[in-house]
Protein backbone atom coordinates (compact mmCIF):
# COMPACT_ATOMS: atom_id res chain seq x y z
CA UNK A 1 0.00 0.00 0.00
CA UNK A 2 1.09 3.49 -1.00
CA UNK A 3 0.66 6.09 1.38
CA UNK A 4 0.70 10.00 0.90
CA UNK A 5 1.65 12.11 3.46
CA UNK A 6 0.18 15.65 4.44
CA UNK A 7 2.27 18.56 5.15
CA UNK A 8 0.47 18.67 8.99
CA UNK A 9 1.32 15.76 9.68
CA UNK A 10 5.26 15.93 8.69
CA UNK A 11 5.20 19.45 10.29
CA UNK A 12 3.64 17.12 13.56
CA UNK A 13 6.63 15.58 13.54
CA UNK A 14 9.41 17.82 12.94
CA UNK A 15 8.54 20.27 14.58
CA UNK A 16 7.30 18.14 17.91
CA UNK A 17 3.87 20.13 18.11
CA UNK A 18 2.61 19.01 21.72
CA UNK A 19 -0.44 16.29 21.71
CA UNK A 20 0.61 16.09 17.94
CA UNK A 21 4.26 14.53 17.56
CA UNK A 22 3.71 10.87 18.96
CA UNK A 23 0.30 10.50 17.05
CA UNK A 24 1.98 11.99 13.97
CA UNK A 25 5.05 9.14 14.96
CA UNK A 26 2.79 6.19 15.47
CA UNK A 27 0.86 7.21 12.10
CA UNK A 28 3.88 7.35 10.39
CA UNK A 29 5.34 4.06 11.34
CA UNK A 30 2.03 2.12 10.84
CA UNK A 31 1.87 3.40 7.18
CA UNK A 32 5.31 2.52 6.46
CA UNK A 33 5.16 -0.92 8.18
CA UNK A 34 2.19 -1.64 4.95
CA UNK A 35 3.84 0.33 2.41
CA UNK A 36 5.79 3.24 0.84
CA UNK A 37 5.07 6.35 1.83
CA UNK A 38 5.20 9.29 -0.54
CA UNK A 39 5.01 13.18 -1.18
CA UNK A 40 4.52 15.80 -4.47
CA UNK A 41 5.39 19.01 -5.32
CA UNK A 42 2.84 20.99 -2.68
CA UNK A 43 4.45 19.09 0.59
CA UNK A 44 7.76 19.36 -0.55
CA UNK A 45 7.31 23.15 -1.33
CA UNK A 46 5.33 23.55 2.16
CA UNK A 47 8.17 21.05 4.09
CA UNK A 48 11.05 23.11 2.34
CA UNK A 49 11.15 26.91 4.84
CA UNK A 50 11.43 24.42 7.47
CA UNK A 51 15.40 23.24 6.00
CA UNK A 52 18.22 24.75 5.41
CA UNK A 53 18.43 23.66 1.42
CA UNK A 54 16.76 21.17 -0.86
CA UNK A 55 19.87 18.72 -0.08
CA UNK A 56 18.63 18.71 4.20
CA UNK A 57 15.48 17.89 2.95
CA UNK A 58 15.83 14.93 0.60
CA UNK A 59 18.51 13.49 3.46
CA UNK A 60 15.55 14.12 6.00
CA UNK A 61 12.95 12.66 3.44
CA UNK A 62 15.41 9.64 2.22
CA UNK A 63 15.77 8.69 6.14
CA UNK A 64 12.21 8.60 6.66
CA UNK A 65 12.11 6.51 3.38
CA UNK A 66 9.84 8.85 2.14
CA UNK A 67 9.69 9.08 -2.03
CA UNK A 68 8.93 12.58 -3.70
CA UNK A 69 6.81 11.45 -6.38
CA UNK A 70 6.00 14.16 -9.26
CA UNK A 71 2.07 14.84 -9.68
CA UNK A 72 0.75 13.85 -13.20
CA UNK A 73 -1.53 15.98 -15.56
CA UNK A 74 -4.48 13.42 -14.69
CA UNK A 75 -3.78 14.35 -10.59
CA UNK A 76 -3.71 17.94 -11.51
CA UNK A 77 -7.21 17.66 -13.50
CA UNK A 78 -8.77 15.71 -10.65
CA UNK A 79 -7.88 18.53 -8.70
CA UNK A 80 -9.24 21.18 -10.59
CA UNK A 81 -12.02 19.77 -11.32
CA UNK A 82 -12.53 19.09 -7.16
CA UNK A 83 -11.48 22.56 -6.84
CA UNK A 84 -14.30 23.82 -9.06
CA UNK A 85 -17.25 21.52 -7.71
CA UNK A 86 -16.47 22.69 -4.10
CA UNK A 87 -16.41 26.51 -5.32
CA UNK A 88 -19.39 25.77 -6.92
CA UNK A 89 -21.01 24.32 -3.88
CA UNK A 90 -19.96 27.88 -1.98
CA UNK A 91 -16.72 26.69 -0.36
CA UNK A 92 -14.81 29.64 0.97
CA UNK A 93 -12.04 30.69 -0.29
CA UNK A 94 -9.69 29.93 2.54
CA UNK A 95 -9.38 26.68 1.10
CA UNK A 96 -6.18 27.11 -1.91
CA UNK A 97 -5.49 25.05 -4.88
CA UNK A 98 -2.21 23.75 -3.15
CA UNK A 99 -4.85 21.68 -0.87
CA UNK A 100 -6.80 20.24 -3.95
CA UNK A 101 -3.26 19.65 -5.62
CA UNK A 102 -2.43 17.62 -2.28
CA UNK A 103 -5.98 15.68 -2.97
CA UNK A 104 -5.20 15.26 -6.63
CA UNK A 105 -2.10 13.88 -5.83
CA UNK A 106 -3.12 11.09 -3.69
CA UNK A 107 -5.97 10.01 -5.48
CA UNK A 108 -3.76 8.90 -8.61
CA UNK A 109 -0.71 8.48 -6.78
CA UNK A 110 -1.39 6.48 -3.97
CA UNK A 111 -3.60 3.99 -1.98
CA UNK A 112 -4.84 6.71 0.65
CA UNK A 113 -3.78 10.28 2.35
CA UNK A 114 -2.42 10.25 5.80
CA UNK A 115 -3.37 14.01 7.34
CA UNK A 116 -5.08 15.73 10.19
CA UNK A 117 -7.90 17.05 7.73
CA UNK A 118 -9.86 14.24 7.06
CA UNK A 119 -13.10 15.80 6.31
CA UNK A 120 -12.02 18.10 3.97
CA UNK A 121 -10.35 15.56 2.01
CA UNK A 122 -13.27 12.78 2.29
CA UNK A 123 -15.74 15.88 1.26
CA UNK A 124 -13.62 16.72 -1.77
CA UNK A 125 -12.51 13.44 -2.75
CA UNK A 126 -14.92 11.29 -1.96
CA UNK A 127 -12.85 8.11 -3.59
CA UNK A 128 -9.71 8.52 -1.86
CA UNK A 129 -9.38 6.77 1.10
CA UNK A 130 -7.95 9.15 4.54
CA UNK A 131 -6.38 7.94 7.21
CA UNK A 132 -6.20 10.35 10.40
CA UNK A 133 -3.05 9.92 12.96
Amino acid sequence: MTTAVDTCVLLDLLLREPGRHEAAKAALRRAAASGSLIVGEVVYAELMPHFRDADELDRVLAMAEIRFVPSSTASAAAAGKAWHAYRRRGGPRERVIADFLVGGHALLHADCLLTRDGRFYRTCFGDLQVVHP
